[in-house]
């Protein structure tokens, strides 16, 4: 799941969110830990321009300065950049704050990368906007380089090069962090199918899913990857049981039961694990929600 509180779009941040704080992020991740989520999730963006500010909110917690804080509260759930717009760092810059991270927390980071969609950020920081895309898909080779064994990589690319140059720690997991990558664009797929170790869709329906996936397999095997790719997706909202109040009419709600049946159609499309959001009114009905879900609806998705 994504994590509340750290970025407060108005597209899927509940009213709560903006009175909550550090201590309420932290009990959501508790509880994710807990009852066996796979992973948390925290979003990157570094400066909101006033023309989008009003939509996007100008709430967005760094996810490693986040996910870092958030590992040395849990001990199993996974902690994932959805998604790091990496192209706005150096690699190497890049490599040695997840890096750390993944040391730190025991082997614990999916690195979830992105192209981007604010072009006064990219200008900020002296990045070509129009070259988002070439510039991610050299980071993401210069990352895979910078991420895996090697106490002094190498990597030399169209727009990043290095050699001789040492970092430590070096990663928990071997040879290196999963990379995902984010995005339902041509370009987005096409990347996470030759370059991704998985894939983050970005607002696909599900009727467009099964079509994208094969999409995602057949350009994986024109590029000759036989590894196997991690495939998500992020469902409608979700409340378990029949809420007594306007949950908004994409939500999914209901019995348990009905909630897995519908839900089981992501796995037959191919998808092997699904990012879920619940509608709440508070920090202590989410958690009773996500207690819900994985008590009552996630033992019947296999079924």
């Amino acid at each position: 799941m994504q994590l509340p509180i750290q970025s407060l779009s108005t597209i899927y941040a509940e009213p709560w969110e903006a009175g909550a704080g550090p201590g309420d992020l932290a009990e959501v991740a508790r509880a994710a830990d807990r009852l066996g989520f796979f992973y948390i999730a925290c979003c990157d963006h570094v400066a909101i321009p006033r023309r989008l500010a009003a939509a996007m909110g100008t709430t967005w917690y760094d996810p490693v300065a986040t996910l870092a804080y958030l590992a040395g509260l849990t001990e199993r759930v996974r902690l994932l950049s959805h998604v790091a717009v990496v192209g706005l760092r150096h690699p190497l810059a890049t490599a040695k704050q997840y890096a750390t991270l993944d040391h730190l927390s025991g082997g614990r980071l999916v690195l979830g990368v992105g192209a981007g969609h604010v072009e006064e950020e990219f200008a900020a920081l002296g990045v070509e906007f129009a070259e988002r895309g070439t510039v991610l898909d050299d980071a993401v080779d210069a990352l895979k380089a910078a991420l895996g064994p090697e106490e002094f990589p190498e990597f030399g690319g169209e727009r990043f090069a290095f050699s001789g140059l040492g970092q430590r720690p070096r990663p928990a997991q071997e040879p290196r962090p999963p990379l995902w990558v984010g995005g339902s664009s041509p370009a987005a797929v096409r990347r996470a199918a030759v370059r991704g170790d998985g894939w983050l869709p970005q607002g696909d329906p599900r009727d467009r899913l099964p079509q994208q996936i094969a999409r995602l397999h057949a350009l994986r095997e024109q590029a000759g990857v036989t590894e196997p790719i991690e495939i998500g997706a992020i469902t409608e909202p979700l409340y378990v049981g029949e809420p007594g109040w306007h949950v908004g009419r994409r939500t999914l709600s209901g019995k348990p039961e009905q909630l897995a049946e519908s839900l089981r159609e992501y796995a037959a499309m191919g998808v092997h694990q699904i990012q879920v959001r619940f509608r709440s009114r508070s920090r202590a009905e989410l958690t009773d929600q996500m207690e819900a879900f994985t008590t009552d609806v996630a033992p019947h998705l296999d079924a």
